[in-house]
Order: C-alpha cells, then structure tokens, then sequence
C-alpha cells in the first residue's frame, strides 16, 4: 500500500467544491475501496493465455467449449447475484445496481463505474464509462446547437432573401417542375420552406461545424485522459495481452483476402442499388398519382410520396443490417485470424463499413446529388426515357420447455427454480459490438451532418439518457451475466471513431459549400451586390428559360396562369435565352464553384490545424496519474530488486554452505583414507599374532 497523490491548493479546493455540488447526483453505493488515499501496489501476473487463443481451426479444441460444441451442455455463464428486485429480499450488487443505476428514475445520477467493472468486468465497464462522457459532452454542443437555432429563428425576419422569395407583388414565375401536369408557380409559394430552410441554413451554421469538429477532437482527448485514468485505477497499466499465434503465408490468406474485397464491394453496390431502387419508386408512384381521377390523391402526391418512401427506405436498411452482419462474420471466418483479437477487429472493422454505408447512403444521396444532374428546362435528364430523374434482429431463442425432455419437466416443476435456471431463461450476451454500432452510428449524424441540422446534438443527447440506462436494465436484468474480461482500452472502436472525426470535417466542408446558399450569398453580397447587401440575390440566382424552347408534350396541359407566360425561371446559373451562348453555364456559375472549391480546402485545413492544436495542448495521460504511474514503477523495480537482491543473499548463503560442506567432507575422506591405510597394515602383521593387535576403523 503506499498513498495516492492528493490535490491541494485552489485545485484542491475547487475540486472539494465541485464534489459538494455534485454530491445529489453520486449513487448510493458503497466505494470499492474503502480507503481512496492510498492504492495497493500490485503487478499481474504473466502467463500464456490459452483462453484467448482463437484459431479457427482450434476453436472447440478444448475445454467447454468442446463440451458445448458436442451438445453435452447447452450452455456455460457465470451467475448472477440472485434476484435484481431490490424491494425484497437481502441486498446484493444486482439489486444496487438495478436501485442506483438501471432504473428510469436513476436518469440524473453519475453511473456507478466502479460497482459496474467489479460485477461485470472492465471491458463492459470501460464500454459504459465512455457511453457516459459521450452523453455528458453532447450538453455543451447542444447547448451551442440550440443557441445557433435561436439566432436563426431571430433573424429570419430581417432575412432579405427570404422577404423577396415571399413578396408576392414581385414573385417570379418558375418553370415547371414536372412535364404536362405541372403548371407553371410562383416563387412566393415557397416562403414557407424559405423561412424554416434559414433556421438551419445561415452563417452560425458555419461557426458551429468548426465548434463539433473540435467538439470531437476534445472529446476524443477527454476519453484517452479518463481511459487512463480508470487503466491506473484498476490495475490495468501493465496488462499485456499475449495469444498464441499461428502462423500462416501470404498465399495462404489471399484468396480470402480476393473474396472479402469482391464481397465488400458487391454489398456497397447492393445498398446503392437499394437507394436507387426507393428512386424509381418515387419516380413511378409519383407519375401514377398526378394523374388520378381523385383531387385529393393529386393534392397530397409529394407527401404521400415522401413517406412510403421513407418507410420503404427504413425497412431495407434494417433487412441489409442484419444480412451484411452475418456476411461479414463468414468473410472474418474464411481470412482465418491468427488470434481472438484479431478476429475480433476485422469483423467489427467490416460490419462498420457495411452499416455506415447502409446507413448514410440515402443521405449522402440527398446532400450530394439529389437535383444536381436534372439538367434543365428543355433539356432535363429521363429514366426510361418518360421519367424525370427529380420526379424522384433479433432472433427469439426457443424456449426452455421444448428441449427438454418430459421427465426433466416434472422433475424441475416440482421444484423451486434455482439461480441458473432463472438465468438460464434470460438472453445470452453476445458481445458489446451492437451497442457500441448503434453509438457510433449516432456519432456520425452529430458530426458528420451537423453544418444541416444544428439540433442533432440535442436530439442524441435526448436519446442517449433514456439508452444509458436502457443499456443498463438490459446488462442488469434481461441477459446472462457475461464472464469477466480484462481490457485496457475499447480497441478498434477509438480508431473508428478518429477517423469519423476528421472525415467529419471534410463533409461538413462539402455541405456548407455545396448543399446551403452561404457560399452564394457571400460571393453575390462582395462581388455583385450594387450596395453590398443582399437586395437582389434571388433574381440573381434565378436563370430565364424561354417556354417556347419546351419539348414537344412537355408543356402543361391546362396552364391556370392568367397571363400568357414568355419567360420563366429556375434555379440555376446559365445563360440567358437572347445572349450568343444561351443555356450555357455563366461567369457566376464559375466563380462560386471556384469560391466553393477555395472554401472547401481553407475550412479543413483550418479545422485540422486547430485540431492538431487541440490534441497538442491537452496531454493524453492526466500528470497526477503519470506521476502516480512514474512512482509506482520505480516501487515495482525496488521491490524486485529486493526481491532479487534476497535471491542472490540465499545463493551466496547456499554456496558458502555448500563449500563449508565440501571442505568438511575433504577432511572426513582423507581421515578414513588414512585410518583404512593403517588397517591393511594391521591386517598384514596380524597373520603371524592377530589376537594381540587390534585397531578400531
């Protein structure tokens, strides 16, 4: 035992304060240590880790496993504590941790780490440490995010764009957006989609991007500092994790390595095929419903649309999920990994590229290209030749009662069910890689997407409460309890998460550019703008089409305009019908996309130069605990210098002795060597008088 360094001074006593406020919101549960000054010095013990070994070839070699792989037992895990109930019976760690921490009503209290690592392991408990920074972090950027939502909605009204696409005296006449049964509109009907589009769309937005990708750097930093924290703590700094390894050439893994990447490639073109698929069904639906016989069917065509569209979308991304998660088990099986951990990362590095792209698809689509490659008025692109494009796991386990047999039956009705019958009929764990999916698949829509909805935080935030502890009723009352594994870190999901970080800052780059009016209304307020305001953008953004230059079929078959329509406009930046070029994109369509590229590449290196200082300034390992790691390492080499030294005392006593023994048996042989040569020649005289001499040997 030696004592833990303590703060002191103005930190100390800030330290003092914060614990006094935040006393209400610790669980009531008693501490793992009863004295938190003072640490046990201790070191693990080293072996060769049979357990670990995970070879597929040598996978039921041994042990349980091969008992259970032969149906000789159903099933091996550690029992729970007994009944999770804390309103009956004597409590246990089951009950705390149901009262204090797995409860609805348990929302507002820090979760009890410690008591979560001693029943459960340090690699649950690691993974629910940081569920919890995660959750703590998305207050501030919600905060952030609700104060940029605020200044949109406080400065929609002194929005000039907005009041011209709503003026209805100077509303501009679109074309249509359909062929044959879209009419000519006004700009001004818009002005509702107008005022809720600069609530997401204005210049915090900006601000706020840069504000989540150093979000996700501090968060990162926060997590290495508290990993190590908790590694010291619970003895986790000299775990080494040593597996058997086998080994295998280069040309024994490449046609598995062949097979993955045609595998992989085949399921990204499956889900884009999805995405493609749930297109043409709007495309199609659309096209059905705008020529009913029903007015209300033809009214409500967009949003009947929408959401069947929606739906089907939602459906087949949660089919693909549960198929490419066996598919990239089978492609981990086949690349047969040397060790457990090895698998492990492969298959968690597969099933993520899968569900990322299954996930993000449709979005990626709606960011990036939807509207982009319609072409225009004249000259639109079709499917199929009469289409617009823009017209665009749980498995339930049997139950116990059908395996067994009837004499098994009666026998266990008869009496009262034991502990593991009752855990028996819970649902075993099968590893923390959903939970872990499932969070960071939310980490992605708070940072990648974020430039477009500012609220995104907020919401996860919202939704992280009710999963913490959603999680925690699951661990506590509805699985098997899972056996015990030592971690120092969460692995391959750190890196996971890195990288979703820094490609976060190159999309929200490509959203603030591409998908919002920033870039045009900044190129259009410094370079065209006759008084540097943004009186005039709308016109300005809108190009002329003549209707006279439509397809033959194309034109709306029962116009409601009252005037006779020469001119209409559209979004886009090409030239006018009357100039030597007409429909050709124009000199502003070039500069904004020049601006728009320039923007791109000064936003990330920006964001990546501060992130870089970010990671620089916050050390990864907190100094109290380095200097605590520094101190225990120096008495780990004094006591095994001692140990060593005493080691070397007993060889010197051991040979000492040894030689003491020597020289004393040296002398006892030359004694009996001498005495023997007196006794032969004893023997010699006592031929002729042996009863009158006599010699003792």
């Amino acid at each position: 035992m030696y004592d833990v360094k303590q703060e002191s001074g103005f930190m100390g006593k800030l330290c003092g304060i914060w614990s006094a406020c935040t006393k209400p919101l610790q669980p009531k549960v008693p501490q793992i240590s009863e004295n938190t000054k003072t640490k046990p010095l201790s070191y693990p013990f080293s072996r060769d880790k049979l357990h670990l070994t995970s070879c597929t070839k040598a996978k039921y070699s041994m042990g349980i496993t091969t008992l259970i792989a032969n149906h000789v037992y159903d099933s091996a895990f550690p029992l729970h504590d007994g009944d999770y109930d804390h309103n009956k019976g004597e409590m246990n760690e089951r009950m705390l941790l149901h009262k204090e921490w797995a409860r609805y009503g348990a929302f507002y209290k820090y979760q009890p780490i410690d008591l979560i690592r001693k029943y459960f392991g340090e690699k649950i408990g690691l993974y629910f440490a940081w569920l919890g920074l995660y959750t703590w972090l998305l207050i501030p950027a919600s905060l952030v995010g609700i104060i940029v939502f605020l200044y949109g909605c406080m400065t929609v009204e002194a929005d000039i764009p907005s009041k011209e696409m709503c003026n209805e005296e100077e509303s501009f006449t679109m074309c249509p957006l359909c062929d044959k049964s879209c009419d000519y509109w006004n700009l001004s009907t818009a002005c509702g989609m107008a005022r809720a589009s600069h609530l997401f769309d204005n210049p915090a937005t900006v601000f706020f991007s840069i504000f989540m990708a150093l979000w996700a750097t501090l968060f990162l930093e926060h997590w290495k500092r508290l990993q190590m924290r908790l590694s010291y703590f619970w003895d986790l700094t000299g775990l080494e994790e040593e597996e058997k390894k086998e080994k295998l050439t280069w040309r024994d893994r490449i046609p598995a390595y062949m097979v993955n990447f045609a595998a992989i490639l085949f399921m990204i073109a499956l889900t884009f095929s999805a995405v493609f698929g749930v297109i043409i069904y709007r495309i199609t639906v659309a096209a059905a419903l705008a020529v009913s016989a029903n007015e209300g069917t033809r009214t409500n065509v967009r949003a009947t649309v929408t959401a069947t569209a929606v739906v089907i979308n939602l459906v087949v991304i949660l089919m693909l999920d549960e198929i490419y998660g066996s598919v990239a088990k089978w492609l981990t099986e086949i690349e047969i990994p040397k060790t457990e951990k090895t698998f492990e990362e492969r298959l968690i590095l597969k099933a993520f590229l899968l569900k990322f792209v299954n996930s993000y698809a449709s979005i990626f689509y709606v960011a990036f290209f939807k509207g982009r490659f319609v072409g225009r008025p004249g000259s639109y692109a079709y499917i199929f030749h009469n289409y617009r494009v823009e017209e665009l796991k749980k498995l339930f386990r049997k139950l116990k009662d059908e395996r067994t047999e009837p004499g098994e039956q009666n026998l266990t009705s008869s009496r009262e069910p034991q502990q593991w019958d009752r855990d028996y009929a819970l649902e075993p764990f099968t590893g923390l890689t959903p939970e872990y999916m499932e969070m960071i698949i939310q980490f992605g829509f708070v940072t990648l997407f974020v430039a477009s909805f500012p609220l995104a935080p907020l919401f996860a935030l919202l939704n992280n409460i009710i999963e913490v502890r959603l999680d925690a009723k699951k661990f506590v009352a509805e699985l098997r309890r899972p056996d015990a594994v030592r971690a120092r870190d969460i692995g391959i999901w750190y890196n996971i998460l890195s990288g979703i970080g820094k490609f976060s800052v190159i999309i929200n780059a490509f959203v603030i550019s591409v998908t919002s009016d920033f870039i045009p209304r900044l190129v259009y307020q410094y370079m065209y703008s006759q008084n540097g305001t943004m009186h005039g953008f709308i016109n300005h953004t809108l190009s002329y089409f003549n209707v006279s230059h439509l397809k033959h079929g194309t034109q709306p078959g029962n116009s409601q305009f009252a005037q006779n329509v020469v001119f209409c406009r559209y979004k886009d930046y090409r030239e006018p019908p009357w100039s030597p070029n007409p429909y050709d994109f124009s000199k502003q369509y070039w500069t904004v996309l020049a601006v728009r590229l320039a923007f791109v590449i000064l936003f990330q290196n920006l964001v990546m130069f501060l992130s870089a200082v970010v990671d620089w300034l916050i050390p990864d390992i907190p100094k109290d605990i380095s200097e605590q790691i520094k101190k225990e390492k120096s008495m780990i080499v004094n006591v095994f210098l001692k140990e060593e030294h005493k080691k070397l005392q007993l060889i010197e006593n051991f040979l000492m002795h040894d030689k003491q023994r020597g020289k004393t048996e040296n002398r006892g042989r030359r004694s009996r060597a001498a005495s023997f040569c007196q006794f032969n020649r004893s023997q010699r005289g006592s031929f002729t008088s042996f009863s009158s001499h006599h010699t003792d040997v």
